[in-house]
């Protein structure tokens, strides 16, 4: 298990590096931009109504990203919501190393091909600081989840988190791996 290295992790260290290096004219291999962590959220707003949907929807995110997510509580009341502190209103998890290297994978060559009518991501989804983020609108396009046995479809935020200094710059690295960009 020690010698296992994910696939776009070694694909980075080979050919995206160099290709990078070449095309901003790095100076430093520590200027290369590169993956920092990958954020996934799922809110789920009918745990309101219903305590069981934040369990489910813990289960599913857990069975995606292949490690623990966090339950998010609400941070005050808000009555017009029937909303209450310290209420569970979703489920988060960060993933860094190889379990991103795994999940970027997952996301670029099984889950965005099973989608629906899609034909790309937007490549104007980026904060000013080289932070990209999408959503999702269902969470079972991963084939980690039983179709069969989901009880709601939930939609789901991914926020690919880099060290470019520029939007230009991660775009130019999410390229590399494949991401698959309509503008």
């Amino acid at each position: 298990m020690a010698d296992y290295t994910p696939r776009l992790k070694a694909q980075y260290a080979e050919k995206i590096r160099a290709a990078l290096k070449e095309e901003f004219g790095y100076k430093n291999e520590m200027m290369i931009p590169k993956l920092e962590k990958i954020v996934l959220n799922m809110g789920v707003g009918e745990a309101v109504a219903d305590s069981k949907k934040i369990k489910s929807a813990h289960a599913d995110l857990m069975a995606i990203a292949g490690q623990m997510p966090v339950i998010t509580k609400a941070k005050k009341s808000i009555a017009g919501f029937k909303v209450r502190e310290d209420m569970p209103l979703g489920v988060k998890v960060t993933l860094r190393g190889d379990k991103m290297f795994e999940f970027l994978d997952r996301l670029i060559t099984v889950a965005m091909p099973r989608v629906r009518d899609f034909r790309g991501v937007n490549g104007k989804s980026f904060d000013g600081r080289g932070n990209y983020a999408m959503g999702l609108k269902e969470h079972i396009v991963f084939p980690e989840i039983e179709f069969d046995k989901v009880d709601q479809i939930w939609g789901m935020d991914i926020v690919i988190c880099t060290t470019a200094d520029s939007d230009a710059e991660a775009k130019a690295l999410l390229k590399q791996f494949n991401m698959p960009f309509i503008n």
